[in-house]
């Protein structure tokens, strides 16, 4: 199961992916952390990266989730679809969104952080609390024109995971009916 986790910055993506694979790994089932390449790239070279450099983390973000090794569950802290909404963002650089897209269809289940968290200081990639809005709204508009269906998350700590725990159970009781309540 591939469980991809987009949103703004500072929404609690890392700490949401984080505890659910903590959470399946203490329940006996393996799960692996794919964690977000924009965050490691920015630490590396002690800055943001520049448009002509965005295909690269895109290709590395996707990289690392197709080449993982298989596990019960596999959550990635972000997609290219994010490099791609930041791409517009900042350099209206449109082209990074058919590969983000075709790439967002490898995932089984899309969960999209609320914006109902504080804006937190962190690291490099973070441009401020005014960019969390319209970030939300291109990236809901690109799932929506790439066809890909998601589910918000709210809520903080426990209260998140215990909503991205319901939409993930009940996106698996969709995905697989008993026969025999047909």
């Amino acid at each position: 199961m591939k469980i991809a986790i987009l949103g703004a910055e500072s929404t609690g993506k890392t700490q949401l992916a984080q505890a659910l694979s903590a959470h399946w790994n203490a329940l006996g089932q393996s799960a692996l952390w794919v964690p977000e390449v924009l965050r490691e790239w920015c630490d590396r070279e002690s800055r943001t990266p520049h448009q002509h450099e965005q295909w690269d983390i895109v290709q590395e973000q996707a990289t690392r989730v197709l080449q993982a090794p298989a596990v019960d569950w596999l959550i990635a802290d972000t997609t290219p679809l994010m490099t791609a909404i930041y791409s517009e963002l900042l350099f209206a650089d449109r082209t990074l969104y058919d590969f983000a897209l075709e790439h967002q269809r490898h995932y089984d289940i899309t969960l999209v952080m609320s914006l109902d968290l504080p804006w937190v200081a962190d690291g490099l990639q973070r441009d401020g609390p005014h960019v969390r809005e319209p970030v939300d709204r291109l990236l809901r508009a690109a799932l929506e024109q790439g066809e890909n269906s998601y589910r918000v998350i709210r809520g903080s700590g426990d209260e998140r995971m215990a909503a991205a725990l319901r939409v993930i159970s009940e996106a698996l009781n969709y995905r697989a009916p008993d026969p025999h309540r047909i």
